[in-house]
C-alpha cells in the first residue's frame, strides 16, 4: 500500500491541553502534551486507567477535541476545523480499529467493509471491488460475504482492519485491538499489524497490556495527564 510522500512530521501536537467541566468541577485529562510521530512510525500508547491515553486517543482520532494547543496533521490544523470538517476528515485520513470490532450486524463483510467509501460518495460496484480486494489483503478471501456473527472474534477483527485501511489512511488508529481475543489470536492480529507497518503505514496503538506495546518501535507512557515516558 502506497503511502503518501511527507516532507515533515505527520503529527505534530503543541501544547495539547483538554479540560473537562461539570457544573462547578473541573478536571484536566491533559496536561500541556507536546508530541511529534514521522511518516511509518509504529506507536503504543500505555498508561493505566485516568492516565489520559483515552482523551489523547480520541484527540488524535479527531473524536474529540482539544482545550488550547495546537493539532497539525500533515501541517494542517486540526484544532480549528468545524464539525463537518472533522468528519471528512476523520473518513479520509483516520482508520479506527476497535476492541469491540463496530460492525454493524446486519451487513455482511464487503459492506462493512465498504462503508467508508459509502461515505466518500464512491460508486457502488467501486466500493465493492475494493472492499474485496481488502479483504482478500487481510485474509477474508472467503469470508467476504459472511456476516459478524458468522465470523470468529479474529475474522471480525480482521474485517475491522480492512474497513480502516479502505480510504488509504494517514494515521491506523487501534484501540485496544487484542482486547477480546484470545493469546493465539492476539498473535495472528498482531502480525498483521507488523505487515501493515512493512507496508508503509503508520500505527498507532492503544494498551494496557506490555507484551503488545513490545510490537511497536516506540512506547508513550502518559500518567495523571502528562507524558511520563517515551
Amino acid at each position: 500500500m502506497s503511502k503518501k510522500n511527507l516532507d515533515s512530521n505527520l503529527i505534530e501536537l503543541t501544547n495539547i491541553k483538554k479540560t473537562y467541566k461539570t457544573g462547578a468541577i473541573e478536571y484536566t485529562a491533559l496536561k500541556d502534551i507536546n508530541l511529534t510521530i514521522q511518516q511509518n512510525e509504529y506507536i503504543a500508547l500505555m498508561g493505566t486507567s485516568g492516565s489520559g491515553k483515552s482523551t489523547l486517543m480520541n484527540i488524535l482520532g479527531a473524536l474529540d477535541t482539544p482545550t488550547s494547543g495546537t493539532y497539525l496533521l500533515r501541517n494542517k490544523a486540526v484544532n480549528e476545523l468545524n464539525d463537518e470538517e472533522l468528519s471528512e476528515f476523520r473518513n479520509k485520513e483516520i482508520g479506527f480499529v476497535f476492541q469491540t470490532f463496530n460492525l454493524l450486524p446486519k451487513l455482511d463483510a464487503v459492506e462493512n467493509v465498504a462503508l467508508p467509501l459509502l461515505y466518500a460518495d464512491v460508486s457502488k460496484k467501486e466500493r465493492n471491488f475494493r472492499a474485496v480486494e481488502m479483504l482478500e489483503k487481510v485474509g477474508l478471501k472467503d469470508q467476504v460475504y459472511n456476516k459478524p456473527n458468522e465470523m470468529s472474534g479474529g475474522q471480525r477483527q480482521r474485517v475491522a482492519i480492512a474497513r480502516a485501511l479502505i480510504n488509504n489512511p494517514s494515521i491506523i488508529l487501534a484501540d485496544e485491538p487484542t482486547g477480546n481475543l484470545d493469546s493465539k489470536t492476539s498473535l495472528e492480529i498482531m502480525e498483521l499489524f507488523d505487515g501493515l507497518h512493512r507496508a508503509g503505514n503508520t500505527i498507532i496503538l492503544v494498551t494496557h497490556e506490555p507484551d503488545i506495546a513490545e510490537y511497536a518501535q516506540k512506547t508513550i507512557v502518559l500518567k495523571d495527564g502528562e507524558i511520563i515516558d517515551v
